[in-house]
């Protein structure tokens, strides 16, 4: 009878599921638990809101139409989601044209390792706060100065995964497509970028979340809108609920950007997934 073999695999998969869900909310419950009892504490009190003020605050932010009374804050969240993710989108796309073909130059070529690396080497452990004062003598208080600092965040960590990526690979993988006639343009496109992707993937990863980083630091000194200078904005006049509504916010935009990455990754990479299993 196959029904219940069925059957027996279908609830084997809902039960696995309903772990991955209790365990993956066990955490956060734990931290609501604690910043809720945190929250309520008289050494605490004012300075840091409970999650249900948070919420309110954050509910407001979103739904509430703009506008409406002295709260400057209500129904502007899509807008300023907006503004960052744009700037976002823009950088790191910038980041992904230049830092891609840079790394598989750095990784596979002799030549450009010799000459390209030791500058990136050089540049990459300055702090995207350090761009600051430059990016606003350049760019001034503009959208430019912020995609700016979004690429250099971005760009660091896509350049170096890739170029490990491609150092990495099978060297009986080249010999073997240089011995049927391949050309060198044709190793690196068909041989050392498909070798490549997992360690691309991972730099993407990386680099996008750096890139939500940067945005933040870059909106509140360079631009004058998005979640980076709201976060500021209300830090400076007091209201924590939505500095903390602003951090989810963050968050929440991170983890979906970063979901979108694997998805892509899945479809790209759906050998590495077959060989897996």
């Amino acid at each position: 009878m196959p029904v219940p073999a069925v059957t027996g695999r279908a609830d084997r998969r809902h039960n696995a599921a309903v772990k991955r869900t209790a365990l993956a909310l066990l955490v956060p419950v734990l931290v609501l638990i604690g910043w809720q009892v945190i929250g309520q504490s008289d050494q605490f009190a004012g300075a840091v809101p409970t999650p249900a003020r948070v919420a309110s605050a954050w509910y407001d932010w979103i739904f509430a139409e703009a506008g409406m009374g002295l709260n400057p804050y209500l129904g502007t969240w899509l807008s300023n989601v907006q503004y960052s993710t744009m700037r976002v989108i823009q950088g790191f796309a910038l980041a992904m044209l230049l830092g891609i073909p840079l790394g598989l130059a750095i990784g596979w070529s002799r030549i450009a390792s010799l000459t390209l690396d030791p500058m990136v080497q050089g540049l990459r452990p300055i702090p995207i706060t350090a761009w600051l004062p430059f990016s606003i003598a350049v760019f001034g208080i503009r959208d430019m100065g912020s995609i700016f600092l979004i690429f250099l965040g971005g760009f660091y960590a896509i350049v170096v995964n890739t170029t490990q990526g491609a150092r990495d690979i099978d060297r009986n993988l080249v010999r073997a497509a240089s011995m049927m006639g391949a050309s060198s343009s044709q190793l690196l496109r068909r041989v050392v970028l498909p070798a490549a992707m997992p360690s691309i993937f991972t730099g993407l990863r990386i680099g996008l979340g750096i890139s939500w980083t940067a945005v933040i630091v870059s909106e509140m000194v360079a631009v004058k809108s998005g979640l980076g200078y709201v976060l500021w904005d209300a830090y400076y006049v007091g209201r924590m609920d939505i500095v903390l509504a602003d951090m989810a916010s963050i968050g929440l935009m991170g983890f979906i950007s970063d979901r979108l990455i694997v998805a892509v990754e899945r479809k790209v990479l759906v050998w590495r997934m077959l060989q897996n299993h």
